[in-house]
């Protein structure tokens, strides 16, 4: 292997903050998202196409966690890699792939919520199960595609006499990945994030004028505001876990190429980009949540699949939670 000496790089917070907080979506991402496979495939008779989008996010987010033990490992050891070449390419590459099959399945989603709020005559024709079986796989095949070319940028190699696993590629061949790395802004993040956000303020708008037209109806009114709440949130959520994370990767992607020498502002790019690198991930953990919170039979058969989990630890809890459902007539 060649060994690379580049500039010194402040890395004593990868062994505390990386380590401790991919450990913790591990935990929630597996948790959460195994939940929401075993409602979806257990306790859905009818499979609708709003089911096929959050059943293949789920997949793809519990893909995601499922990369992160390597990663976690690597980082808390101050990025030695002891797990050889081809697990550092497939690592890499499952990482990215389920982190653009996330990116696009939210964007579906919110595609799929555009047309039933603002055109609800020709969501009856759009929002079919045939055509969300086709986007999904489609989907699936255009991350593969994108992410293909990482199983060649990614390798392992030697710094400072330590074996590690580059996240891009090597410090040699930045200014051939960075045009790479630019498509991927672009066509992983850019794109999908403009038509996120059209979706979501397009909703808003036509929620905000429904709730001022049936002011004198109550109910529909609060049921308007709760959909509304809920867009801004998913909106909100959607654009603090990607933004930064997409901006400061593309400007430490910059700064590497074209100000190889500025070791102090490589370093301020470095950290910032690594410390919003949990903070995407934990866009995986949430995406469940809003499932399971949506509605409140989605919220029971949450607490029914973690009371057959933890039943042998602290049986009450189930107990008392079915008497509540009882009672509540759920």
């Amino acid at each position: 292997m060649e060994d690379f000496h580049i500039c010194p790089v402040t890395n004593y917070y990868k062994r505390i903050l990386l380590p401790v907080s991919y450990g913790l979506v591990f935990v929630l991402g597996l948790t959460l998202n195994g939940a929401l496979v075993w409602c979806v495939w257990a306790r859905t008779r009818r499979w609708s196409s709003t089911v096929i989008y959050m059943a293949n996010l789920a997949v793809a987010d519990l893909l995601y966690v499922l990369a992160l033990p390597p990663l976690i490992i690597s980082n808390a050891m101050g990025d030695l890699w002891p797990f050889g070449n081809i697990i550092c390419k497939t690592v890499r590459f499952f990482f990215f792939v389920n982190l653009h099959c996330s990116m696009m399945f939210l964007t579906c989603v919110s595609v799929h919520r555009f047309i039933g709020v603002c055109f609800p005559i020709a969501a009856v024709r759009l929002r079919t199960k045939k055509l969300a079986l086709f986007a999904s796989g489609s989907v699936w095949v255009l991350a593969t595609a994108e992410i293909l070319p990482t199983l060649v940028f990614a390798h392992t190699g030697v710094i400072n006499n330590m074996t590690v696993c580059f996240e891009m590629t090597n410090p040699k061949q930045f200014n051939v990945y960075f045009p790479y790395g630019l498509f991927l802004a672009i066509v992983g993040f850019l794109i999908p994030f403009l038509v996120v956000v059209t979706c979501y303020c397009s909703m808003m708008k036509v929620l905000y004028c429904g709730v001022a037209d049936s002011i004198s109806n109550a109910r529909t009114a609060r049921v308007r505001n709760k959909s509304l709440y809920t867009l801004l949130v998913v909106c909100l959520m959607f654009v603090v876990c990607f933004v930064p994370y997409h901006i400061t990767r593309t400007v430490y992607l910059f700064v590497r190429v074209y100000i190889p020498g500025e070791c102090h502002l490589l370093n301020v790019v470095m950290i910032s980009y690594k410390v919003w690198k949990p903070v995407v991930s934990f866009n995986c953990c949430a995406n469940p949540l809003l499932y399971f919170l949506g509605s409140h039979r989605h919220r029971q058969e949450l607490r029914t699949w973690l009371c057959r989990r933890w039943k042998r630890v602290q049986p009450s809890v189930c107990l008392v939670d079915a008497g509540n459902t009882n009672r509540s007539g759920g």
